[in-house]
């Protein structure tokens, strides 16, 4: 005998409505899922249009969404932060060389409130410019390099490392010559010309500028006076270019310590080898009495001369 037929009343056909009914519920119930899915998706869409400029679509949003994400969610990155604090410290450091150009056009030392030091370093950039960093970076302490233009042909990287690392880089001219010498017109390109290939590898314009040999005339001080420059003269000698030994390099840089003081050494132009090796010990006695190494944009901004200052009769150095 076969199977009963289905009425519309038997258990048969009502399972059948029941399961029919069920289907039918969760058919509906997918459809919502995926309407509201498509309406979270375009709301989103919306939002990153409207954040991030029209025209992001299919891929590029969804990789422009999961790059944003993290973001919002964990904030600012370390490396913004970083670099959004450096802009601010240019921007102060700036103002303190204004506010110190107003009284005077050069400087020979900071003030003498805080026991800062800063240490400076003439010539480069050079070949054994990344010996130096390594020394300086293994120390933790920042330096102020003025560099001469024409060497950044070959040498450039140490630039940028320098800038990388915090270092300030200054003005040294293009070729080093005895400025005095010189008609403004060749004044004027030695000292801008440095500063194009400062900022051709990424650096600021650089506010601070110094003479080699020391020579420099009135028409020098006009010069910066328009580019709104500061002269940087130093206040210890140490004359590491002659390469007298380390221990004397040691000694006389230790000789002209106190408050303010501006050390003038080198990292190219010959043989560095003395210098790198004398500037650790430098660096640790300095320490020992309490000193703080910084750049001389910092030094200015801490501690800038109260008093006014006077151009030394005679100026050594290379």
């Amino acid at each position: 005998m076969g199977d009963p037929p289905l009425t519309p009343y038997s258990p048969g056909a009502l399972q059948a409505r029941r399961a029919a009914t069920r289907r039918r519920r969760a058919r509906r119930r997918a459809a919502a899922r995926v309407a509201a899915v498509l309406l979270i998706a375009a709301a989103v869409a919306v939002v990153l249009t409207q954040v991030f400029g029209r025209g992001a679509t299919g891929r590029s949003s969804r990789r422009l969404e999961a790059s944003v994400r993290p973001v919002l969610s964990r904030g600012p990155s370390r490396a913004t932060v970083r670099a959004n604090a450096a802009r601010e410290l240019l921007a102060r450091e700036n103002e303190a060389i204004d506010r110190l150009l107003r009284r005077q056009p050069f400087i020979t030392a900071g003030g003498t409130e805080r026991r800062e030091i800063a240490l400076t370093f003439d010539d480069g950039p050079g070949p054994y410019t990344p010996r130096l960093l390594d020394e300086l970076e293994r120390l933790h302490v920042p330096a102020t390099f003025f560099e001469i233009g024409f060497m950044f042909r070959w040498f450039h990287g140490s630039a940028v490392r320098e800038l990388h690392a915090g270092d300030v880089i200054g003005d040294h001219t293009e070729t080093h010559p005895p400025m005095a010498l010189l008609s403004p017109s060749a004044q004027q390109a030695q000292i801008v010309d440095q500063t194009e290939w400062v900022r051709k590898y990424g650096g600021p314009f650089p506010r601070l500028w110094r003479p080699p040999y020391g020579s420099y005339n009135a028409t020098t001080l006009q010069i910066l006076r328009r580019l709104h420059m500061l002269m940087v003269l130093w206040t210890v000698d140490t004359h590491d270019y002659l390469r007298p030994g380390v221990a004397t390099i040691v000694r006389r840089a230790l000789a002209g310590a106190r408050p303010g003081a501006i050390v003038l050494m080198h990292d190219a132009g010959g043989d560095r080898t003395q210098t790198i090796a004398a500037l650790p010990l430098i660096v640790h006695a300095l320490r020992a009495h309490g000193y703080r190494l910084v750049t001389i944009p910092q030094l200015i901004l801490d501690d800038s001369p109260r008093h006014p200052q006077h151009l030394p009769s005679r100026l050594a150095g290379d």
